[in-house]
């Protein structure tokens, strides 16, 4: 069965290429009579749109202008499928003609080719972080479902380069343009980049995402459990190469008697679990962070093949972020909206 749909009660099917006409999503099992126009679901793409400036940004501007073709009356949710498009305005498809006969390190062209005996040469087709417009524009649509339970989704970058934010001051998350909680630290980063992109190269980093006032209860064991679908979210985000919940890796190096989180009246002393026992939450934060490898589109000499085989050096020109961070942000956001909506849906189907 093909991979293009996500969810189960609240089912997300994106389409589209990075250099065809339009790309968009069709939500289907979102709730009746929510309030739902143009501009909330513009609102969160605004904060993942490219040509905004700045060191890490390509400088291909589109406008990401979304419009809704299908399941909104009168400014509301009616229940039925909801189908949002965003036209391509800016993709420039000549930049890549040197490149439809060469495999990108990095990249997917060989995979896409194993997999479909065809690709779509024209930058990334699928694989592009462009599809990731259409999961933004979901997710803003879960939101309407998590804002019924008083749920947040929060994500920021916590790491880029190797240079780690040393604060968590929400507030600052909206007032930089790499969504850091560390101010200074956000000035760091952008001088990194600037550098890097400078010499040809680009950057990872790691962005962590936050739920809160999550209830007790949502996730389906066993092969549906919250973090399990967490992960997948989040590992389906083409530059993410690791998922942690909680303490994650951390994990490994505590005894039982560190990593246990310890309760009290109040409820948990500690939240190394990322506020999930069992693949069900537990009421706490839902802590979640995911690792940003570096964009593979550098202006660096590479060494690769072309479809034939033979060894050739590639240097790929067009436009390309120097890092994922900071648009992966929203992107990863919404992925856990996405997965909060399905589950706290599906919950009330069990437990009404």
């Amino acid at each position: 069965m093909p991979g293009n749909t996500f969810g189960h009660s609240f089912r997300v099917t994106t389409w589209g290429e990075s250099h065809g006409p339009a790309i968009g999503v069709v939500i289907d099992g979102c709730p009746s009579r929510l309030p739902l126009n143009a501009d909330f679901i513009q609102a969160a793409l605004d904060k993942r749109r490219p040509g905004k400036g700045g060191a890490a940004e390509t400088t291909r501007k589109e406008p990401d202008r979304v419009e809704i073709l299908s399941g909104v009356f009168e400014g509301l949710t009616t229940g039925t499928p909801i189908s949002l498009v965003i036209y391509n305005k800016d993709a420039k498809s000549s930049s890549y003609d040197a490149l439809k006969d060469v495999f990108r390190p990095g990249h997917g062209d060989m995979t896409y080719l194993a997999k479909y005996g065809i690709r779509d040469h024209r930058g990334g087709g699928r694989a592009s972080g462009r599809e990731t417009a259409a999961r933004v524009a979901a997710g803003a649509v879960a939101q309407l479902v998590l804002n019924t339970a008083g749920i947040e989704v929060i994500a920021h970058t916590v790491c880029l380069g190797g240079i780690r934010a040393k604060e968590m001051n929400e507030q600052a998350i909206e007032n930089n343009r790499l969504f850091c909680a560390d101010a200074e630290a956000a000035v760091q980063m952008e001088e990194l980049i600037a550098s890097v992109r400078s010499e040809g190269d680009s950057l990872g980093g790691i962005v962590e995402i936050l739920a809160k006032n999550v209830p007790a209860g949502l996730g389906e064991p066993v092969f549906d459990k919250l973090d399990a679908d967490l992960a997948k979210a989040l590992m389906s985000i083409g530059a993410v190469k690791a998922v942690e919940i909680g303490a994650g890796m951390q994990a490994a190096f505590l005894r039982g008697s560190e990593n246990n989180d310890a309760i009290g009246p109040g409820g948990f002393l500690s939240n190394n679990a990322g506020g999930i026992l069992a693949g069900i939450s537990n009421g706490d934060e839902i802590v979640c962070r995911v690792a940003v490898k570096p964009i593979p589109s550098i202006s660096l000499v590479q060494q690769t093949v072309n479809t034939e085989g033979e060894p050739v050096t590639v240097r790929i020109g067009g436009r390309h972020d120097a890092s994922a961070i900071p648009r992966i942000v929203p992107v990863c956001q919404a992925m856990v909206r996405l997965v909060l909506a399905d589950h706290l849906l599906r919950q009330k189907a069990v437990n009404p």
